[in-house]
């Protein structure tokens, strides 16, 4: 496979928030965010790997400053990252007050996609070539991201395994007159 520069998967797209996209206190709403957050990421992640492809995860979504009824938001989003069969996209959004021409960092997620081939299973995706000092950065990061995320699994899995092998006694205070949650 030919390898492919993060500047290839690079998608932006805008989206002017309005009175729909907004909860009760007049901001917009964080599940309106998420949703135009992941469409970009999605658009970058099939530009990369020319396939069809799902959110396997989202690492993060920081939330920094409210949004606006009225402001313009643009999502940019970038493949930081390229393993076997996934993806890190990176995703910054901004919000501008067009009237004043204001541009506040608003939101950064990560997110982690897999590429499908024609019967719905994982697929190989091309490698990335960092480019510039910023692609190896973001590539270097992501690759920590990488670590935590399969360390956190490796260590839940070993607590279930631990927790399943612990002796149950049946909540004994339950069972005594006066305790437990219904007394």
């Amino acid at each position: 496979m030919q390898p492919r520069t993060p500047s290839e998967s690079t998608s932006v797209l805008a989206h002017w928030m309005g009175i729909a996209d907004a909860n009760s206190s007049g901001d917009i709403h964080g599940g309106t965010i998420m949703k135009l957050v992941d469409e970009a990421a999605g658009i970058a992640s099939v530009r990369h790997s020319r396939r069809r492809t799902v959110t396997a995860s989202i690492d993060r979504m920081s939330f920094l400053v409210p949004i606006k009824i009225g402001q313009l938001v643009t999502f940019t989003a970038t493949v930081n990252a390229a393993w076997r069969t996934s993806m890190e996209v990176g995703v910054r959004v901004e919000a501008e007050d067009p009237r004043t021409g204001e541009v506040r960092h608003a939101s950064s997620a990560y997110l982690t996609f897999v590429a499908l081939d024609d019967d719905g299973l994982p697929t190989e995706v091309p490698p990335l070539v960092a480019t510039t000092p910023t692609d190896a950065r973001r590539a270097h990061d992501a690759e920590l991201r990488r670590h935590h995320r399969l360390a956190e699994r490796e260590a839940i899995e070993h607590g279930r395994s631990t927790f399943s092998q612990q002796p149950r006694d049946g909540g004994a205070d339950a069972a005594t007159p006066g305790h437990g949650p219904l007394h």
